[in-house]
């Protein structure tokens, strides 16, 4: 079976492979210039949506990233949607060229998903949390609520999930991907330890980025 990614880009793939196939025939060098440029746009394609396998560790106590990127915020936020009480925030920025596979960072069950429309400013603004169009998840598990939050950037503006409210995660697990550059926070209880400071670089599913007590 394809990975979920995969299975999204595979109608994209499909048409530009088409039309790539479409140019190079024509007898026209104006139509091999346009089928060399989207055979490079079906390259960024295929490099765009991989999905590599990532092996969790094996640690009750271990919380991981749930993107691949470079975190650029580790605060605490009085107010969120997730909890009436303060937690710690891990915010990573995701480029075009890091895998944009969202994870679950702990073994839980979704209880709540809530998408919120909105703007498309560059994912690494202060505002962009706030401001931009975004899916937050509900992951409990028996220490506590966790929450994951996808953010659609200046040029991401689709946001995929590929589970659904009720389903029970392990840790590592996909859960979506964000389109093209992005920003995934994870909401963690205060009393959580954070591992990981502002220009550490994680991998989804595998880098332990706070622990639990």
């Amino acid at each position: 079976m394809l990975p979920p990614a995969v299975r999204d880009a595979l109608p994209l793939l499909l048409v530009v492979a088409a039309a790539t196939v479409f140019f190079f025939v024509l007898p026209f060098r104006w139509s091999r210039f346009l089928g060399t440029a989207l055979l490079l746009l079906l390259g960024f394609i295929g490099f765009f949506f991989r999905d590599p396998e990532r092996r969790p560790v094996e640690d009750p106590d271990a919380i991981l990233a749930p993107a691949d990127g470079r975190v650029v915020q580790v605060d605490v936020v009085r107010e969120s949607p997730f909890s009436s009480q303060p937690m710690r925030r891990v915010a990573i920025f995701l480029s075009v060229f890091d895998v944009h596979v969202n994870r679950a960072p702990v073994a839980g069950t979704v209880t709540k998903m809530a998408y919120t429309r909105g703007s498309f400013l560059d994912a690494r603004s202060p505002g962009a949390a706030e401001r931009n169009e975004r899916q937050d998840w509900w992951i409990e598990c028996p220490r506590g609520t966790v929450g994951v939050r996808q953010i659609a950037g200046l040029i991401a503006r689709r946001i995929v999930s590929w589970v659904g409210r009720g389903a029970s995660l392990h840790a590592g697990e996909r859960i979506g991907m964000i389109r093209f550059g992005s920003r995934t926070e994870l909401y963690l209880p205060e009393q959580c330890r954070i591992l990981v400071e502002p220009g550490s670089v994680v991998h989804a599913g595998e880098t332990v980025v706070a622990r639990w007590p």
